[in-house]
């Protein structure tokens, strides 16, 4: 008996799935492994006409979910998921009505089969795409009608899967007149609001517009993001609405240009994480770290130096007393660097304290003890 678990998506858009992108945010994209054309034959009913590569789904994983795959008219032009052990079709079924076909109607559908434990939300788009460029190539000059053009499909599905999977992007030229371009758009995860006391900070990622496309806006802000100066400082001292500030860095945040991490003060406490091996054992980090922590004017400092203080980091340790107990400005080091380098690579984490409310009756048993 077939256990399946199949999601509908009408009109499918980046604003419907962001929901599910936030709970698959950490959840690595898949692969397509598989790529086949399906359709409905006048006389032996819905079969997988090519796959590629051959073999990859059986018969009887497709006679299981064949409902879904070659649908009813109810559910077709609509994106369907089917999630299945051996892996999640994506598909986008069409019927095209005309009187030359056998019973009136083309019904097809040309699915991808990715890996069901990762994500496949990027392909959607494309699936859709593909199906309506066949419906284009199938109304303009019969393409999927007739068997010796359609015969093109197997060389066209294996090019589509090779380079979707290496370059993320391919072009493939079908006649003369027709030109298949596809481009994976990745689906990035919702960022959480941005809070006042944020403190963005900018990554290594390269920034998504040039500064000739500018606006207003992100030339008053941009200047002050310095990963010392929190959210509400940065409104201040830039002159701008404090909600604008924000919905600029939550956009930027969200295509990891800057990251946001906590204020820094003398009295926060930190504590290393297991990426604290990491920086053990990659000397490119290692190099990275200590050209950031480094005082500005000083000479780089070694990496014993550094690595000596994020040990050194414990729940009893706020950064005055690290700095008290080693003086690592004597060393080249720049504490609030350190700190920032920690946390933007996850190698340390803030602690934090927060009162509670002891229930009464604990309270005066504590106090009668006393």
């Amino acid at each position: 008996m077939c256990k399946n678990y199949v999601y509908l998506f009408k009109n499918c858009s980046l604003q419907n799935v962001s929901v599910m992108s936030r709970v698959k945010a950490k959840i690595e994209e898949s692969t397509i492994k598989c790529i086949f054309f399906s359709e409905f034959h006048p006389t032996t009913g819905p079969k997988i006409t090519f796959q590629v590569p051959n073999n990859y789904v059986s018969k009887e994983l497709f006679d299981c979910y064949v409902c879904y795959i070659i649908p009813k008219e109810e559910l077709q032009r609509n994106i369907i998921t089917i999630n299945t052990r051996e892996g999640k079709i994506i598909g986008y079924p069409i019927h095209i009505e005309n009187t030359k076909y056998p019973r009136n109607r083309l019904i097809f559908n040309l699915c991808f089969v990715c890996d069901s434990s990762k994500r496949t939300m990027q392909y959607e788009p494309i699936v859709r795409k593909l199906a309506n460029y066949l419906v284009k190539l199938e109304l303009e000059d019969g393409f999927l009608f007739q068997e010796d053009a359609k015969e093109q499909l197997p060389s066209i599905m294996a090019k589509i899967r090779e380079e979707l999977n290496a370059n993320g992007k391919c072009s493939i030229p079908i006649n003369v007149s027709n030109t298949i371009y596809l481009n994976v758009i990745r689906v990035y995860p919702m960022p959480p609001p941005v809070q006042d006391q944020d403190v963005p900070i900018f990554t290594d990622r390269k920034f998504p517009v040039l500064p000739t496309d500018w606006d207003i806006t992100m030339q008053q802000i941009l200047p002050y993001i310095d990963g010392f100066r929190h959210v509400a400082k940065i409104a201040i001292e830039a002159g701008v609405e404090i909600h604008l500030v924000k919905a600029f860095i939550q956009n930027m945040v969200y295509y990891g240009v800057v990251t946001l991490i906590p204020i820094f003060m003398y009295s926060n406490i930190y504590t290393p994480t297991p990426k604290l091996n990491e920086l053990a054992e990659s000397c490119r980090l290692q190099d990275e770290c200590m050209n950031y922590v480094a005082r500005q004017g000083c000479h780089r400092p070694s990496f014993r130096s550094i690595f000596t203080l994020y040990c050194q980091l414990t729940p009893e340790t706020s950064v005055k007393t690290l700095c008290l107990r080693n003086n690592p400005r004597a060393s080249g080091i720049d504490e609030r660097k350190l700190i920032q380098f920690g946390l933007m690579k996850g190698i340390i984490r803030q602690l934090q304290k927060y009162p509670i409310q002891l229930a009464l009756d604990n309270v005066t048993k504590h106090r009668s003890l006393a």
